[in-house]
């Protein structure tokens, strides 16, 4: 492009141009700029965005991770963590050394011990505890592997997820995803590496932070999928422009980003157009994966899926589908697991079964459909809050609904698939599941195993920025051995 164009291209503005111009040649300074970083692109530290899967550090597990987020935090003690001797030691005043330099969120004078109003029975070979409010989740106890043994540093919603997926309880940092395609790309370039969806309403307490990219290139943040309108916002095209002219101005756009890269070396601007080309792809890709009535009536009612609606139950119809066409994360998150018992919309009686009731079928149906299609062993399937929940009553303001609140100590998870051991239990808390007893995992323990998992030394996968190198683990993590051995 001769100087006088470019002064000419430079002044006009964007609207003008994406409206005006016809024709370009950007086209082929964009594949010369996109072949020349075709290999940077392709490994961690690549300016552009994940275009072919890297080489991991050794052979993984699993290729792709799909993660359940319940954000509020489910109570174990109701769900999983089976304590009778709550029941024995019910409305009494908790033991003192409960509360010695204890800090609580709500908590306030000295609390009661509060029983879980559930039951519980055993289910699977290995005699699984599962509550009477997971009776879907009981059929897949032979499935999965329970840990009863995780702990945070956090006791707030938003810097407990914010540290359980960027390692960091402050913004900034990049998200778990976002570290997972930057080291390992993707696996089909028609789709984002990273998706989100969200169901219960509302965001969680951290916001979209949680599947940021923060300093790392943009194109390898998470893509929130919608399952009502366009599964994108602006994915469709504009009115008056046909998808033609859309690829002729995506063609001069990229020659003008192209110059601006080559004129100032900005990664952003490479990443600006592989997200460009990755937008116009999804126009026709994007459509047909979130499209969950092409699915049989079987499988829909087995999730309890309805076509259109926006639903947990469509996210996880919606996250096996996105993963076996290679989407290598999807986060699925779903508000409404603050159970603090201030009133009937967030209490342990009403609140808790109405959430339970929302999950427990759609993902027990999301495990037995990757186990049947032969997915699981090499998808890694995560549901998690981002912290516990007191063994005490929080009585807010002296309320009488049931509650409890926030506990960083100890708090259960599962996993499935990935080769992990499926049946088993890992580490043991108190008998008022208060404290670890054995087998403690720490968020960052769980990351470095995440990533070992996915074929990556925790340790290794860095990223250099303001003079350090930075990781998802920041400097602490040990992964799990008995978990992934």
């Amino acid at each position: 492009m001769d100087p006088v164009r470019l002064e000419h291209a430079r002044a006009i503005t964007r609207r003008h141009f994406l409206t005006r111009m016809q024709v370009g040649i950007g086209g082929v300074a964009l594949a010369a700029l996109l072949d020349h970083d075709a290999a940077r692109a392709a490994t961690p530290g690549g300016d552009g965005g994940p275009r072919l899967p890297p080489t991991p550090h050794f052979a993984p597990r699993a290729k792709r991770i799909i993660y359940l987020h319940m954000a509020g935090s489910p109570p174990q003690q109701d769900l999983f963590d089976y304590k009778p001797k709550l029941a024995e030691l019910h409305g009494q005043p908790c033991p003192q050394e409960m509360l010695d330099n204890e800090r609580f969120a709500f908590i306030k004078g000295h609390p009661t011990i509060l029983a879980s109003p559930y039951t519980f029975a055993r289910h699977g070979a290995n005699g699984l505890w599962v509550s009477e409010l997971m009776p879907h989740f009981a059929e897949i106890a032979d499935d999965v592997t329970v840990i009863r043994s995780m702990y945070t540093d956090e006791f707030n919603h938003a810097p407990a997820q914010l540290f359980l997926y960027t390692g960091s309880p402050r913004l900034g940092r990049p998200s778990m995803g976002s570290w997972l395609t930057y080291g390992l790309g993707t696996e089909n370039e028609n789709l984002p590496g990273f998706v989100v969806l969200v169901s219960g309403g509302k965001t969680p307490s951290a916001g979209k932070s949680v599947w940021g990219s923060g300093f790392l290139p943009s194109v390898h943040q998470g893509c929130q999928c919608r399952t009502e309108g366009d599964p994108v916002l602006y994915l469709s095209d504009p009115p008056g422009m046909d998808r033609a002219a859309r690829r002729r101005s995506l063609d001069t756009l990229g020659e003008l980003n192209a110059l601006q890269a080559a004129a100032f070396g900005d990664p952003e601007t490479l990443s600006r157009i592989a997200q460009y080309e990755l937008a116009y792809r999804m126009q026709l890709s994007v459509p047909e994966v979130m499209d969950i009535g092409r699915e049989p009536e079987s499988i829909r009612a087995m999730y309890g899926a309805t076509p259109g609606a926006s639903s947990f139950a469509n996210n996880c119809l919606l996250a096996r589908r996105l993963s076996e066409r290679g989407v290598r994360f999807v986060q699925l998150f779903d508000w409404g697991w603050d159970t603090h018992g201030t009133g009937p919309n967030d209490d342990i009686i009403t609140q808790l079964p109405r959430k339970c009731r929302e999950t427990d079928r759609p993902v027990a149906a999301l495990i037995k459909d990757l186990k049947q299609r032969g997915l699981l062993d090499e998808t890694l399937v995560i549901w998690s809050g981002e912290f516990g929940r007191t063994a005490m009553n929080e009585e807010r303001n002296g309320s009488k609904f049931l509650g409890r609140d926030h506990h960083p100590h100890c708090f259960t998870i599962w996993m499935a698939g990935a080769g992990l051991k499926p049946g088993m239990v890992y580490g043991a808390t108190d008998e008022l599941g208060y404290r670890i007893t054995d087998g403690a995992i720490h968020v960052h323990d769980l990351q470095a195993t995440v990533l070992h998992l996915m074929g990556i030394r925790h340790d290794r996968l860095t990223y250099r920025y303001q003079g350090r190198d930075f990781r998802l683990t920041d400097v602490h993590g040990q992964v799990v051995p008995d978990l992934v051995g």
